[in-house]
């Protein structure tokens, strides 16, 4: 009896990994896309400098996986179809080509640490998400930034930008496809909103 019963044990176990095998998955993994910015001349008098601090955002969006929401305080996850590159770094990078190519800097960089700029941007990711509720499929992405200046400390200028995109396909590349729109749209409102003046510099040379 207990030679049979061992004997149907190790067949169900068998049996158990041959069928978890067969059903072996994979994950898939995306990247955001957005346009590559086209430069503009630097205007005449731009003598400013700017770092970009790595953009901040919920815990929940920078774990991996790509995130999905049935209500408002409902968030859920696909297993299986995770971020290749942390959407924060992504947006980091994005954010700093842009800027680099808007003529509006005489220079951008990525922050270091040091305080020899005339402006620190730092900002945070609140939304890049699919929403599964109200009115259908959707895409949700929103920003927000603000840049200081590091020899004072003091804030001078601050907003904020969203963007929302309908999902025509409900499949994860076309999910991804979307936020990516969603993304440069975003961006492009929330650069378009600074309103500082760039014609002061923190280097003297670059005054002569």
């Amino acid at each position: 009896m207990t030679r049979r019963l061992t004997a149907i044990l190790a067949t169900l176990t068998i049996s158990a990994c041959l069928a978890g095998c067969g059903r072996a998955r994979f994950p898939a993994y995306y990247t955001l896309h957005v346009p590559p910015a086209v430069d503009v001349p630097i205007a005449g008098g731009t003598r400013s400098s700017l770092a970009v601090l790595e953009f901040r955002s919920p815990a929940y969006l920078h774990q991996g996986a790509i995130v999905y929401r049935t209500s408002p305080e409902q968030v859920g996850f696909y297993q299986y179809h995770r971020w290749a590159v942390d959407p924060r770094e992504f947006l980091t990078n994005a954010m700093i080509d842009r800027l680099r190519a808007s003529g509006r800097f005489a220079e951008v960089r990525a922050y270091d640490g040091r305080s020899d700029v005339d402006f620190v941007l730092s900002g945070r990711l609140e939304k890049l998400e699919e929403v599964d509720y109200e009115d259908g499929v959707r895409v949700e992405v929103a920003l927000s930034a603000q840049l200081t200046d590091p020899r004072s400390g003091k804030m001078v200028w601050a907003n904020a930008a969203s963007e929302s995109e309908r999902l025509e396909k409900r499949n994860v590349p076309a999910v991804v496809a979307e936020m990516s729109q969603a993304m440069d749209h975003a961006i492009q409102k929330l650069l378009a909103s600074i309103t500082v003046s760039t014609t002061s510099s923190l280097n003297p040379s670059l005054q002569k």
